[in-house]
């Protein structure tokens, strides 16, 4: 799955390489690899608060709200 980074400036996005942290709102940090140029880049953490969809939507609050109830 593919998101940016909230405050990027460029058109980067971000490949998360685990979607399970990603829909655990347990996990604050999810492994995942930029993709900004030719080279393929080392994967790093990032914080679910920084990625949005490339569309510019949040992620859904089940995702980041380990106290929300539906």
């Amino acid at each position: 799955m593919f998101l940016k980074v909230r405050h990027d400036d460029d058109a980067s996005l971000v490949e998360v390489l685990n979607v399970k942290q990603l829909f655990n709102p347990f996990e604050e940090l999810v492994r995942a690899r930029l993709h900004g140029g030719e080279e393929l880049q080392d994967p790093g953490d990032f914080s679910k608060a920084e990625l949005i969809f490339p569309s510019g939507e949040s992620l859904p609050r089940c995702w980041v709200d380990s106290h929300f109830n539906s």
